[in-house]
């Protein structure tokens, strides 16, 4: 699948089988089965402060049973973010997993939310989970875990709270910058002030030469 977007630039695409028992859990009789496939079309992305990684993972069209991943790099700027999610509506991607890096996953869960079910996991949690190949990229690993739903979804509040959220640290740094400049209030210490200066005292009057003696002086006349 060919991006169509001057802001997105291919990074990889390959068509790799992953047979489904790769990721398996122990049964209650002390074997292992194979995971049940939730999302047959699942998208896993890897952020970063500059751009994301985009993996998606569809039924393969050659062999029965495996799944071909295509990755794609795309940029953080709104164009970016809103072609890549035309990518992944065009792909079919019923799950989109993104996990929690910092800040910069917002952008890519608020506007591509509307259309996609996109999903907020925890990176410890995906990181820790036992099955994955060293040949796995960062991208694909959340996404082959979210198509058989070994992932759990991190809680977001929905818009109302996060703006109540945004007006409530607004007024928390203002408040904060007010109380700098504001007077000590009722038992705080009074601020320490310097002593008043020393009253000047009147210069005296400049005396004048009598030209009677050499070393006589006496004060000018006024």
């Amino acid at each position: 699948m060919e991006c169509c977007c001057e802001h997105a630039r291919q990074n990889s695409c390959s068509t790799l089988a992953l047979p489904e028992r790769r990721v398996a859990r122990s049964s209650g009789e002390g074997g292992s089965r194979a995971v049940d496939v939730l999302h047959e079309r699942c998208a896993g992305l890897d952020i970063s402060k500059k751009d994301a990684k985009a993996c998606v993972r569809a039924p393969s069209t050659k062999r029965r049973g495996t799944f071909t991943t295509q990755t794609t790099t795309w940029g953080s700027t709104t164009n970016a973010v809103l072609a890549l999610r035309d990518h992944l509506v065009a792909a079919g991607a019923t799950l989109v997993v993104i996990e929690a890096t910092s800040d910069y996953w917002k952008p890519f869960y608020y506007l591509p939310a509307e259309d996609l079910n996109v999903i907020l996991v925890n990176a410890r949690q995906v990181k820790n989970l036992p099955g994955r190949k060293t040949d796995v990229s960062d991208a694909a690993w959340p996404a082959q875990l979210g198509a058989h739903g070994l992932v759990r979804p991190s809680f977001v509040p929905p818009q109302p709270v996060r703006e109540l959220r945004d007006l409530t640290r607004a007024r928390t740094q203002m408040t904060r910058e007010r109380g700098h400049t504001s007077p000590p209030g009722p038992g705080s210490a009074p601020a320490t002030t310097s002593p008043p200066a020393a009253p000047r005292t009147p210069r005296s009057a400049p005396a004048t030469r009598i030209s009677k003696g050499p070393s006589a002086w006496l004060p000018s006349a006024r």
